[in-house]
């Protein structure tokens, strides 16, 4: 299980976390949501170790990793989707895939059932990165991150930008991924209804701040609506 207790962000004189809490547990969809510039994706930069905390801790399965870089992070089976994909455009979808096993056990290759979530890229694997659409580039991003094996998946924004059809196969396999194989997952999204559609928990940011968290069914639309609004 993944628990961010108590932590504060600042860059510089600029404080955008402030005592955040929150958790995210095997076979479970945590859902944060929010405004833009409230902080969500500096969550997400914090648990992965790309931005470092000044105060709390970060637990991740009993084991403080607060102090720990990002490698260490993916190594102890964490994956992490960027808002905006982050593939190599210049590499191929192969290698963009294997880009990622350098976080996994050594010896290990793209697992088979990669192809089973993203039947799509088995027939573009030669092809570069940067020549897929928007939608492809964000099943690569997704495949890329499963290719390590992580037991925790960090995904921040995986429907901007992308199709109805691909928002429908990402669904499926975040919901796949948490009941079917028991990952924790940590979803930032701006769109409610997908969030709600997926989440068990669910955690609502404001400036920087926790503001509503609890059990997907235990909280109003009426409630959450209006903090996601502008």
């Amino acid at each position: 299980m993944l628990e961010v207790a108590n932590i504060d962000l600042s860059y510089g004189a600029s404080r955008c976390l402030r005592g955040v809490s929150m958790v995210a547990e095997p076979g479970k969809v945590t859902a944060v949501l929010g405004r833009n510039g409230v902080g969500k994706s500096s969550l997400l930069r914090a648990i992965m170790g790309l931005e470092r905390i000044q105060a709390g801790s970060i637990t991740w399965e009993g084991k403080d990793i607060s102090r720990l870089g990002p490698a260490e992070r993916a190594r102890a089976g964490i994956g992490y989707v960027p808002q905006g994909r982050e593939i190599f455009p210049f590499l191929t979808v192969q290698e963009n895939m294997e880009t990622a096993l350098a976080a996994a056990p050594r010896g290990s290759g793209v697992p088979s059932d990669i192809f089973d979530l993203f039947p799509i890229l088995r027939q573009f694997l030669r092809r570069r990165g940067g020549d897929l659409s928007g939608g492809q580039q964000q099943q690569l991003a997704l495949a890329r991150a499963l290719c390590a094996r992580p037991r925790l998946l960090i995904l921040d924004e995986p429907t901007e930008g992308i199709q109805p059809s691909v928002i429908k196969d990402i669904a499926r396999v975040i919901r796949h991924l948490s009941r079917d194989r028991g990952m924790a997952i940590v979803l930032v999204e701006q769109y409610y209804d997908f969030a709600r559609e997926l989440a068990d928990l669910i955690t609502v940011m404001v400036r920087g701040e926790v503001v509503l968290q609890g059990p997907a069914g235990d909280l109003s639309e009426e409630a959450v609506r209006p903090l996601l609004t502008v």
